[in-house]
Protein backbone atom coordinates (compact mmCIF):
# COMPACT_ATOMS: atom_id res chain seq x y z
CA UNK A 1 0.00 0.00 0.00
CA UNK A 2 1.71 3.21 -1.15
CA UNK A 3 1.27 6.60 0.48
CA UNK A 4 -0.79 7.98 -2.39
CA UNK A 5 -3.36 5.20 -2.04
CA UNK A 6 -3.53 5.66 1.73
CA UNK A 7 -4.06 9.41 1.32
CA UNK A 8 -6.75 8.87 -1.32
CA UNK A 9 -8.70 6.65 1.06
CA UNK A 10 -8.23 9.05 3.96
CA UNK A 11 -9.52 11.93 1.85
CA UNK A 12 -12.62 9.93 0.93
CA UNK A 13 -13.33 9.39 4.65
CA UNK A 14 -12.35 12.86 5.93
CA UNK A 15 -14.08 15.68 3.99
CA UNK A 16 -11.82 18.38 5.46
CA UNK A 17 -8.80 16.68 3.87
CA UNK A 18 -10.15 16.79 0.34
CA UNK A 19 -8.27 19.03 -2.05
CA UNK A 20 -4.97 18.45 -0.25
CA UNK A 21 -1.87 16.72 -1.63
CA UNK A 22 0.76 14.35 -0.25
CA UNK A 23 2.98 17.36 0.47
CA UNK A 24 0.45 18.44 3.11
CA UNK A 25 1.06 15.34 5.23
CA UNK A 26 3.73 13.31 6.99
CA UNK A 27 3.36 9.53 6.67
CA UNK A 28 4.66 7.35 9.50
CA UNK A 29 6.56 4.18 8.66
CA UNK A 30 4.13 1.25 8.38
CA UNK A 31 3.82 -1.07 11.35
CA UNK A 32 1.96 -4.19 12.31
CA UNK A 33 1.87 -7.95 12.78
CA UNK A 34 -1.73 -8.92 12.11
CA UNK A 35 -2.56 -5.80 10.09
CA UNK A 36 -0.75 -2.99 8.30
CA UNK A 37 -1.06 0.42 10.00
CA UNK A 38 0.21 3.88 9.08
CA UNK A 39 -0.17 7.18 10.88
CA UNK A 40 -0.96 10.12 8.59
CA UNK A 41 -0.31 13.59 10.06
CA UNK A 42 -1.29 16.93 8.58
CA UNK A 43 1.47 19.52 8.29
CA UNK A 44 -0.92 22.47 8.42
CA UNK A 45 -4.04 23.32 10.40
CA UNK A 46 -6.54 20.60 9.54
CA UNK A 47 -9.23 18.86 11.57
CA UNK A 48 -8.56 16.11 12.42
CA UNK A 49 -4.82 16.79 12.54
CA UNK A 50 -3.97 13.09 12.14
CA UNK A 51 -5.54 9.69 11.51
CA UNK A 52 -4.44 6.07 11.74
CA UNK A 53 -4.94 4.04 8.57
CA UNK A 54 -5.31 0.28 9.13
CA UNK A 55 -5.29 -2.12 6.18
CA UNK A 56 -7.38 -5.23 6.89
CA UNK A 57 -6.81 -7.46 3.86
CA UNK A 58 -4.52 -10.46 4.29
CA UNK A 59 -4.98 -10.59 8.06
CA UNK A 60 -4.87 -14.37 8.22
CA UNK A 61 -4.48 -14.76 11.98
CA UNK A 62 -7.70 -12.94 12.90
CA UNK A 63 -9.66 -14.56 15.72
CA UNK A 64 -13.06 -13.14 14.75
CA UNK A 65 -14.69 -13.15 11.34
CA UNK A 66 -14.70 -9.77 9.62
CA UNK A 67 -18.33 -8.87 10.38
CA UNK A 68 -18.01 -9.71 14.08
CA UNK A 69 -14.70 -7.88 14.31
CA UNK A 70 -16.28 -4.78 12.77
CA UNK A 71 -19.24 -4.79 15.17
CA UNK A 72 -16.91 -5.38 18.10
CA UNK A 73 -14.50 -2.59 17.18
CA UNK A 74 -17.32 -0.09 16.68
CA UNK A 75 -18.73 -1.07 20.09
CA UNK A 76 -15.30 -0.51 21.64
CA UNK A 77 -15.17 2.93 20.06
CA UNK A 78 -18.63 3.81 21.35
CA UNK A 79 -17.54 2.73 24.84
CA UNK A 80 -14.45 4.97 24.65
CA UNK A 81 -12.09 2.00 24.89
CA UNK A 82 -10.88 1.93 21.28
CA UNK A 83 -10.17 4.94 19.09
CA UNK A 84 -13.29 6.29 17.41
CA UNK A 85 -13.70 5.08 13.86
CA UNK A 86 -13.98 7.61 11.03
CA UNK A 87 -14.52 5.02 8.29
CA UNK A 88 -14.80 1.23 8.16
CA UNK A 89 -14.61 -0.57 4.80
CA UNK A 90 -14.15 -4.25 3.97
CA UNK A 91 -10.41 -3.88 3.41
CA UNK A 92 -9.44 -0.94 5.63
CA UNK A 93 -10.52 1.35 8.41
CA UNK A 94 -9.53 4.86 9.45
CA UNK A 95 -9.33 5.75 13.13
CA UNK A 96 -8.73 8.91 15.09
CA UNK A 97 -5.06 9.25 15.96
CA UNK A 98 -3.96 9.17 19.59
CA UNK A 99 -1.45 11.85 20.61
CA UNK A 100 1.14 10.21 22.85
CA UNK A 101 3.29 7.08 22.79
CA UNK A 102 3.11 3.34 23.27
CA UNK A 103 4.48 2.01 26.55
CA UNK A 104 7.93 0.54 27.05
CA UNK A 105 8.50 -2.70 28.95
CA UNK A 106 9.63 -0.67 31.97
CA UNK A 107 6.40 1.37 31.98
CA UNK A 108 4.25 -1.57 33.07
CA UNK A 109 5.82 -1.40 36.53
CA UNK A 110 4.73 2.23 37.05
CA UNK A 111 1.84 2.32 39.60
CA UNK A 112 0.11 5.24 37.89
CA UNK A 113 0.22 3.50 34.52
CA UNK A 114 -0.94 0.25 36.10
CA UNK A 115 -4.01 2.02 37.45
CA UNK A 116 -4.86 3.36 34.00
CA UNK A 117 -4.45 -0.08 32.43
CA UNK A 118 -6.54 -1.70 35.16
CA UNK A 119 -9.38 0.78 34.69
CA UNK A 120 -9.41 0.21 30.92
CA UNK A 121 -9.38 -3.55 31.34
CA UNK A 122 -12.22 -3.43 33.84
CA UNK A 123 -14.34 -1.42 31.40
CA UNK A 124 -13.45 -3.83 28.58
CA UNK A 125 -14.34 -6.89 30.64
CA UNK A 126 -17.84 -5.54 31.27
CA UNK A 127 -18.71 -5.46 27.55
CA UNK A 128 -20.76 -8.20 25.89
CA UNK A 129 -20.28 -7.84 22.12
CA UNK A 130 -22.85 -9.67 20.03
CA UNK A 131 -21.93 -12.64 17.88
CA UNK A 132 -18.70 -13.72 19.59
CA UNK A 133 -17.68 -17.38 19.16
CA UNK A 134 -18.82 -19.57 22.03
CA UNK A 135 -15.33 -21.05 22.30
CA UNK A 136 -12.80 -19.18 24.41
CA UNK A 137 -9.47 -17.85 23.15
CA UNK A 138 -7.34 -20.88 23.93
CA UNK A 139 -9.88 -23.16 22.28
CA UNK A 140 -9.81 -21.02 19.15
CA UNK A 141 -6.04 -20.60 18.79
CA UNK A 142 -5.16 -24.10 17.52
CA UNK A 143 -8.13 -24.00 15.15
CA UNK A 144 -7.19 -20.58 13.72
CA UNK A 145 -3.39 -20.72 13.80
CA UNK A 146 -2.44 -24.34 13.15
CA UNK A 147 -3.13 -24.05 9.37
CA UNK A 148 -0.84 -21.01 9.27
CA UNK A 149 1.99 -22.77 11.12
CA UNK A 150 1.87 -26.16 9.40
CA UNK A 151 3.61 -25.03 6.17
CA UNK A 152 6.56 -23.76 8.24
CA UNK A 153 6.85 -27.00 10.18
CA UNK A 154 6.19 -29.20 7.12
CA UNK A 155 6.34 -28.60 3.37
CA UNK A 156 8.17 -25.25 3.49
CA UNK A 157 10.61 -26.14 6.25
CA UNK A 158 13.41 -26.50 3.68
CA UNK A 159 13.23 -22.73 3.04
CA UNK A 160 14.51 -22.07 6.56
CA UNK A 161 18.19 -21.96 7.58
CA UNK A 162 19.53 -25.37 8.61
CA UNK A 163 19.72 -24.53 12.31
CA UNK A 164 16.08 -23.40 12.29
CA UNK A 165 14.94 -26.54 10.46
CA UNK A 166 16.30 -28.58 13.34
CA UNK A 167 14.16 -26.64 15.82
CA UNK A 168 10.94 -27.40 13.97
CA UNK A 169 10.81 -30.99 15.23
CA UNK A 170 10.32 -29.71 18.78
CA UNK A 171 7.75 -27.12 17.68
CA UNK A 172 5.42 -29.71 16.13
CA UNK A 173 4.46 -30.55 19.73
CA UNK A 174 2.75 -27.15 20.02
CA UNK A 175 -0.29 -28.75 18.44
CA UNK A 176 -0.39 -32.18 20.06
CA UNK A 177 -2.87 -33.44 22.66
CA UNK A 178 -0.37 -33.35 25.52
CA UNK A 179 0.28 -29.64 25.01
CA UNK A 180 -3.43 -28.96 24.74
CA UNK A 181 -3.98 -30.68 28.10
CA UNK A 182 -1.23 -28.59 29.66
CA UNK A 183 -2.83 -25.40 28.34
CA UNK A 184 -6.20 -26.38 29.81
CA UNK A 185 -4.57 -26.99 33.20
CA UNK A 186 -3.38 -23.36 33.25
CA UNK A 187 -6.83 -21.88 32.66
CA UNK A 188 -8.74 -20.54 35.66
CA UNK A 189 -12.15 -21.83 36.63
CA UNK A 190 -15.19 -19.69 36.07
CA UNK A 191 -16.99 -18.31 33.03
CA UNK A 192 -14.92 -16.39 30.45
CA UNK A 193 -15.60 -12.73 29.68
CA UNK A 194 -14.70 -10.45 26.80
CA UNK A 195 -10.92 -9.92 26.93
CA UNK A 196 -8.22 -8.11 24.95
CA UNK A 197 -5.81 -11.12 24.81
CA UNK A 198 -2.74 -9.19 23.59
CA UNK A 199 -2.03 -6.66 26.33
CA UNK A 200 1.77 -6.54 26.08
CA UNK A 201 3.22 -3.03 26.51
CA UNK A 202 3.31 -2.26 22.77
CA UNK A 203 -0.49 -2.47 22.68
CA UNK A 204 -0.97 0.05 25.47
CA UNK A 205 -0.83 3.78 24.74
CA UNK A 206 -0.23 6.71 27.06
CA UNK A 207 -1.87 9.87 25.79
CA UNK A 208 -0.23 13.25 26.13
CA UNK A 209 -2.51 14.01 29.09
CA UNK A 210 -1.29 10.87 30.89
CA UNK A 211 -4.42 8.76 30.38
CA UNK A 212 -4.15 5.20 29.15
CA UNK A 213 -5.74 3.57 26.11
CA UNK A 214 -5.61 0.02 24.80
CA UNK A 215 -4.67 -0.67 21.17
CA UNK A 216 -5.00 -3.49 18.65
CA UNK A 217 -8.04 -5.61 19.46
CA UNK A 218 -7.49 -8.19 16.70
CA UNK A 219 -7.30 -11.09 19.17
CA UNK A 220 -10.19 -9.96 21.40
CA UNK A 221 -12.79 -12.59 22.25
CA UNK A 222 -13.96 -14.59 25.27
CA UNK A 223 -11.23 -15.55 27.73
CA UNK A 224 -10.41 -15.48 31.42
CA UNK A 225 -9.57 -11.99 32.80
CA UNK A 226 -6.39 -13.30 34.41
CA UNK A 227 -4.75 -13.63 31.00
CA UNK A 228 -5.06 -9.90 30.34
CA UNK A 229 -3.00 -9.24 33.47
CA UNK A 230 -0.56 -12.05 32.74
CA UNK A 231 0.11 -10.99 29.18
CA UNK A 232 0.89 -7.43 30.25
CA UNK A 233 4.28 -8.63 31.48
CA UNK A 234 4.96 -10.99 28.55
CA UNK A 235 7.65 -8.94 26.83
CA UNK A 236 9.46 -7.93 30.03
CA UNK A 237 11.32 -11.26 29.69
CA UNK A 238 13.01 -10.29 26.39
CA UNK A 239 16.73 -9.47 26.34
CA UNK A 240 17.94 -8.11 22.99
CA UNK A 241 21.34 -7.18 21.57
CA UNK A 242 23.25 -10.35 22.39
CA UNK A 243 26.48 -11.07 20.53
CA UNK A 244 25.59 -14.59 19.36
CA UNK A 245 22.71 -15.74 17.13
CA UNK A 246 19.77 -15.43 17.41
CA UNK A 247 20.85 -12.22 19.26
CA UNK A 248 18.10 -12.35 21.87
CA UNK A 249 17.15 -14.45 24.87
CA UNK A 250 13.90 -15.03 26.73
CA UNK A 251 14.70 -14.75 30.42
CA UNK A 252 12.74 -15.67 33.50
CA UNK A 253 10.09 -13.13 34.58
CA UNK A 254 11.33 -9.88 36.11
CA UNK A 255 8.03 -9.03 37.79
CA UNK A 256 7.07 -10.01 41.34
CA UNK A 257 3.92 -10.96 43.19
CA UNK A 258 3.80 -7.36 44.40
CA UNK A 259 3.59 -6.15 40.79
CA UNK A 260 0.67 -8.48 40.14
CA UNK A 261 -1.05 -7.50 43.40
CA UNK A 262 -0.63 -3.84 42.49
CA UNK A 263 -2.38 -3.89 39.13
CA UNK A 264 -5.01 -6.39 40.26
CA UNK A 265 -5.69 -4.24 43.31
CA UNK A 266 -6.30 -1.26 41.02
CA UNK A 267 -8.64 -3.40 38.94
CA UNK A 268 -10.64 -4.47 41.99
CA UNK A 269 -11.04 -0.85 43.05
CA UNK A 270 -13.71 -0.74 40.34
CA UNK A 271 -15.79 -3.36 42.17
CA UNK A 272 -17.78 -3.27 45.40
CA UNK A 273 -17.17 -5.70 48.26
CA UNK A 274 -19.02 -6.34 51.49
CA UNK A 275 -15.81 -6.06 53.52
CA UNK A 276 -12.02 -6.13 53.33
CA UNK A 277 -11.84 -9.88 53.75
CA UNK A 278 -13.98 -10.47 50.66
CA UNK A 279 -11.82 -8.06 48.66
CA UNK A 280 -8.59 -9.69 49.84
CA UNK A 281 -9.92 -13.12 48.89
CA UNK A 282 -10.79 -11.86 45.41
CA UNK A 283 -7.33 -10.34 45.03
CA UNK A 284 -5.59 -13.51 46.23
CA UNK A 285 -7.61 -15.63 43.82
CA UNK A 286 -6.97 -13.39 40.81
CA UNK A 287 -3.23 -13.16 41.56
CA UNK A 288 -3.00 -16.96 41.75
CA UNK A 289 -4.94 -17.32 38.49
CA UNK A 290 -2.70 -14.74 36.81
CA UNK A 291 0.50 -16.52 37.87
CA UNK A 292 -0.72 -19.67 36.15
CA UNK A 293 -1.99 -17.77 33.11
CA UNK A 294 1.48 -16.25 32.65
CA UNK A 295 2.59 -19.60 31.22
CA UNK A 296 0.05 -19.18 28.44
CA UNK A 297 1.75 -16.05 27.08
CA UNK A 298 4.75 -18.16 26.09
CA UNK A 299 2.50 -20.73 24.44
CA UNK A 300 0.55 -18.06 22.56
CA UNK A 301 3.60 -16.17 21.29
CA UNK A 302 5.26 -19.39 20.16
CA UNK A 303 2.22 -20.15 18.01
CA UNK A 304 1.93 -16.58 16.75
CA UNK A 305 5.58 -16.42 15.65
CA UNK A 306 5.63 -19.44 13.36
CA UNK A 307 3.55 -18.04 10.46
CA UNK A 308 5.95 -15.07 10.34
CA UNK A 309 9.09 -17.20 9.95
CA UNK A 310 9.07 -17.38 6.14
CA UNK A 311 8.11 -13.75 5.51
CA UNK A 312 9.38 -11.83 8.56
CA UNK A 313 8.14 -8.29 9.03
CA UNK A 314 10.63 -7.49 11.76
CA UNK A 315 14.33 -8.18 12.12
CA UNK A 316 13.96 -11.18 14.38
CA UNK A 317 14.39 -14.89 13.75
CA UNK A 318 10.91 -16.16 14.45
CA UNK A 319 11.62 -19.90 14.62
CA UNK A 320 14.24 -19.50 17.41
CA UNK A 321 11.86 -17.07 19.09
CA UNK A 322 9.02 -19.63 18.94
CA UNK A 323 11.34 -22.38 20.14
CA UNK A 324 12.51 -20.38 23.16
CA UNK A 325 8.94 -19.39 24.02
CA UNK A 326 7.66 -22.96 23.79
CA UNK A 327 10.61 -24.32 25.79
CA UNK A 328 9.89 -21.74 28.49
CA UNK A 329 6.21 -22.77 28.55
CA UNK A 330 7.16 -26.43 29.04
CA UNK A 331 9.80 -25.61 31.64
CA UNK A 332 7.44 -23.37 33.60
CA UNK A 333 4.62 -25.90 33.35
CA UNK A 334 6.81 -28.63 34.82
CA UNK A 335 7.84 -26.31 37.66
CA UNK A 336 4.21 -25.37 38.39
CA UNK A 337 2.45 -28.70 37.96
CA UNK A 338 5.22 -31.30 38.22
CA UNK A 339 6.33 -33.82 35.63
CA UNK A 340 4.58 -36.79 37.13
Amino acid sequence: MVEADVLRRCQAAVPSWRGTSANDFVFDAPKGFSSFTMGVRAVGDLDPPAVLYRHLEGKQNAILDSDTEKRTFLLLGEAGIAASCLHYADDHRIERFYDGRTLTAADVFDPEIQRGIADELFALHQLEPAGLPEQSYFELLPERWRPLAEPVLGPRRSELPADEQALCDDLIALFDADTSAKVQACLPDGPPVFCHNDTYHGNVFRLADGSIKLLDFEFSCLNHPAFDFANLFAETVMEHGLAEPPYFRINEPAFTDDDLRSIIGCYLDNRSFTDGAERLAAQDRLVAETKRAILLSDYMYAMAALPLALEPIQKIRFVPYAHQRFAKFLRSWDAEFGTG
